[in-house]
């Protein structure tokens, strides 16, 4: 464990070494302010973050590729994924510590956030539960945009392609279920949209934690992590 730390303290400082780190966060408590005022401190509505969460949805379909894109493409283009490669530590514990170090940025860009609810406090007496739920949610559903984000940059030694190929394969997953369902029978259609990550966050966004949920977040995640080992293991043999 004490390898994954290091690994994941490393790729986390190095995040917030370069601009792009400090300018998604930026950007992301920005526009979360911005969608804060206008749909959520409303006179007369209820002191809800429901539907705020469901906005930061779509924030993450693209913050989520910008945080996981650099994660392995970085050293594939420097040439310095050979120390790595080369270093006494087993290619799951390099997946694993990396994409830790992309989870824990999730959450840290998560923190400037609470203020939101402090404020709401602040106002009215708002119901915390669906809160803390809301943001479980989108924990579990960050975890597994940046798991798909690890294999995708683990996958290519190009940002801009990580990048790419992590927002379409997100859009597929959480759009084209939207679009084939209704053309399905009902039990189908059930089916279909149980495989869209973002209809599994919703119930959390409502106040409700099933347990069937979480156990699909973790192990989509974990799958993915798997096949972005196997990936490294490749390129370690190749």
């Amino acid at each position: 464990m004490s390898a994954v730390s290091t690994i994941c303290l490393r790729e986390l400082s190095a995040m917030f070494r370069i601009p792009l780190g400090w300018i998604v966060v930026a950007l992301f408590v920005c526009l979360s302010a911005m969608v804060f005022v206008r749909q959520t401190l409303v006179p007369g509505e209820p002191a809800t973050m429901r539907e705020f969460f469901r906005i930061w949805w779509g924030l993450m379909l693209f913050l989520c590729p910008a945080i996981s894109m650099r994660l392995f493409s970085e050293e594939l283009r420097s040439g310095t994924v050979e120390t790595t490669m080369t270093a006494p530590v087993g290619d799951g514990l390099v997946v694993a510590g990396k994409f830790l170090a992309g989870l824990f940025f999730l959450v840290l860009m998560l923190v400037p956030t609470l203020a939101f609810v402090g404020v709401l406090a602040a106002l009215t007496r708002p119901d915390y539960g669906p809160i803390l739920s809301g943001y479980l949610g989108l924990i579990l559903l960050g975890a597994l945009y940046v798991a798909i984000g690890t294999l995708a940059s683990a996958c290519t030694s190009s940002q801009t392609l990580a990048f790419l190929g992590t927002l379409f394969t997100l859009i597929l997953l959480d759009l084209l279920p939207s679009r084939i369902a209704p053309q399905l029978p009902e039990r189908w259609a059930a089916i279909v949209y149980s495989a869209s990550p973002s209809e599994r966050a919703k119930p959390f966004y409502a106040g409700l934690i099933d347990t069937a949920h979480v156990v699909y977040f973790i192990a989509a995640s974990v799958l993915v992590l798997t096949v972005a080992t196997v990936v490294v293991q490749w390129r370690r043999w190749r």
